[in-house]
């Protein structure tokens, strides 16, 4: 079995840890995604189970349509303000980090990009990546 992955917020008020590996790490140039992080895309590790996640801390909760016109929820520090994790009600079991929130950022290794029609020409992710228009099919 590998490592945990773990992180958490920037104030540590919020800490995850999470076993077994990703099902998908993947960049999204969804517009949400673009605000949320402040450039042009987000990067995440998507889990299959929450029930492989241990989350300690409260944080605050802010549900928004999704590009595709489902609800997803983001999960942020109310001390710091770092955005650590996400849900979405049309797929409950998952379990989503930001790559920044890990303790070792670099164990993310982006495997393609979502909304690639949305991305800006000055946000230049590796051109190997496979691209999809929206999300890919599960």
């Amino acid at each position: 079995m590998s490592e945990a992955y773990t992180g958490g917020c920037a104030c540590g008020a919020i800490r995850y840890e999470i076993s077994g590996e990703p099902m998908v790490m993947a960049d999204c140039q969804c517009r949400d995604c673009q605000r949320k992080s402040g450039t042009g895309h987000g990067s995440y590790l998507t889990f299959p189970s929450k029930e492989s996640v241990k989350l300690t801390g409260e944080a605050k909760h802010w549900d928004i349509a999704a590009d595709s016109g489902n609800m997803k929820t983001r999960a942020f520090c109310p001390t710091c303000g770092s955005p650590v994790y996400l849900t979405f009600a049309a797929m409950p079991d998952l379990f989503t980090v930001h790559a920044a929130s890990l303790d070792d950022p670099g164990r993310y290794k982006p495997q393609m990009v979502f909304y690639g029609v949305r991305g800006h020409a000055w946000d230049r992710l590796d051109p190997a990546l496979p691209k999809f228009d929206t999300m890919p099919p599960r």
